[in-house]
């Protein structure tokens, strides 16, 4: 802009200069000289338009370089290298995430919650370099590997989605994820917490690792962990037991007990598992009897977990033993049932307080008073925050990635990455997140209550009896 500027200066000098050119030669010339000075003055006119033109074509060349350097800066940017591609949103459309979570069956209880908390984070947001954005119509993962290996399929269909918000359960991620990352789309979850899906915390990728994977739940290492040290350290009990459903977020969990409260000095009794469809528990429980265990770990679902809790009281042998249950039950279905009341239930640590999503400027407080307000109830499962969070850190993501280009948008997948592996230090909703080589992004912060009235739920949620965090 400066050069034009500077031209555009000379151009005015110049024609100042022809016009006295012009008037002198008129003024001056006389007698016999008058027609060489006509000459002389045409020669010099001609001169200085040769010259005005040359002006006129040097200042729109600098005029294109500026357009050039600022679209240049524009998209210097951005994130990204284009190497997993770039999508463009043409002008008027909109930006395409979507949710996928179990949003029907057994567990919807879960997945309602996810995606309610998805289509409340992208109002808070809002535009994307003036383009809005749309989670579209929510999928369900039927909190399966099928379900969530069809859903996945639908998603890839549609070149314009740049990521996804889920799933709710580890089990349809491990079907998911591959297709997903491998279209160059990322994923983030609110509520996956296998150990599979990201690492061993070790340094070492899971076996179901993708790149593209991200989560905001914990991982299930650290809740093994800290109900083996509760059991051991604070119940002051020796041996144990535990029941999976097979289910990679169940087994996983299970056997992060299981070897936690080993390396504590426990002796583990059993590791035994039970079909999802299972209503007779009485042979399973019985086994685990005869190991006479002072405490039985069951992280699974309803409605097997309503069976194991209702029958093991009855099994010979296990009259006195404790019940130990995690985030898949601590919801209102099992927890109003009067079977569940004296169990003790792990799970995120959802005492949130007064924090704050940096993105939204939402906080906790103000989340759950326009969810009520929308959907006339309270969330019925603990992850409305990290799926909260999660789309916040996406739309950042996407953000960082992006570039306007003409009445277009421009959008780096290689950038959406690169962002989200950056995070570091990002205030959301569930506390201070950073990601880690593998994408484990939650705060890994634990709690276990004590469940004692089955009447009044909202008082045992609030029962914590011990915390845990990562060292």
């Amino acid at each position: 802009m400066k050069k034009f500027l500077t031209i555009l200066a000379m151009l005015a000098s110049l024609s100042l200069v022809a016009a006295a050119c012009g008037s002198n030669a008129v003024t001056d010339a006389a007698g016999d000289a008058a027609d060489a000075a006509g000459d002389a003055a045409g020669d010099a006119a001609d001169a200085v338009e040769d010259v005005v033109d040359d002006a006129a074509d040097a200042a729109e060349d600098a005029m294109d370089d500026d357009d050039a350097m600022e679209e240049g800066d524009a998209m210097a940017e951005h994130m990204g290298d284009g190497s997993l591609g770039v999508v463009t949103v043409p002008a008027g459309a909109e930006v395409q995430i979507r949710s996928l979570n179990a949003i029907t069956g057994d567990v919807a209880f879960l997945g309602v919650p996810n995606q309610r908390a998805v289509e409340q984070a992208v109002a808070d947001y809002g535009p994307i370099n003036g383009f809005n954005v749309t989670s579209g119509t929510g999928l369900d993962d039927l909190c399966s590997a099928d379900g969530g290996q069809a859903a996945a399929q639908t998603i890839v269909a549609d070149e314009q989605v740049i990521g996804v918000i889920g799933t709710s359960c580890s089990g349809a991620a491990t079907a998911a994820a591959p297709l997903i990352g491998a279209a160059g789309m990322v994923m983030i979850s609110g509520s996956n917490t296998s150990p599979a899906l990201t690492s061993d915390q070790q340094g070492n990728p899971g076996d179901n690792y993708n790149e593209g994977y991200y989560r905001t739940a914990h991982n299930d290492l650290f809740q093994g962990a800290a109900m083996a040290e509760f059991v051991f350290g604070q119940l002051g009990l020796t041996s144990a037991a535990a029941i999976h459903d097979g289910d990679p977020y169940t087994e996983g969990l299970a056997n992060a007990f299981a070897n936690a409260f080993r390396e504590l000095g426990g002796e583990v009794t059993a590791v035994s598992g039970v079909a999802k469809e299972d209503t007779d528990m009485v042979p399973v429980l019985t086994e685990i009897a005869a190991g006479s265990p002072e405490a039985i770990f069951f992280p699974i679902f309803q409605p097997a977990g309503d069976f194991v809790a209702d029958q093991a009281g009855g099994v010979s042998g296990l009259e006195d033993t404790i019940l130990l249950a995690a985030d898949g039950l601590l919801v209102d279905g099992f927890m109003e049932l009067e079977q569940s009341e004296g169990i003790h239930f792990s799970g995120p640590d959802v005492r949130f307080g007064s924090n704050t999503n940096e993105s939204t400027g939402v906080s906790a407080d103000e989340f759950l008073a326009t969810y009520e307000a929308n959907n006339g109830e309270a969330p019925s499962a603990a992850f409305w925050g990290h799926s909260y969070d999660a789309t916040a850190m996406l739309l950042d993501a996407i953000a960082a990635a992006s570039w306007v280009e003409g009445d277009e948008l421009m959008i780096d997948r290689a950038g959406v990455r690169e962002h989200l592996n950056s995070i570091s230090g990002y205030s959301g909703i569930i506390g201070t997140i950073n990601c880690d080589d593998f994408g484990d992004c939650g705060s890994q912060k634990i709690t276990i209550i004590e469940h004692l009235d089955s009447g009044d739920v909202e008082a045992s949620k609030s029962n914590v009896v011990f915390e845990y965090a990562p060292q």
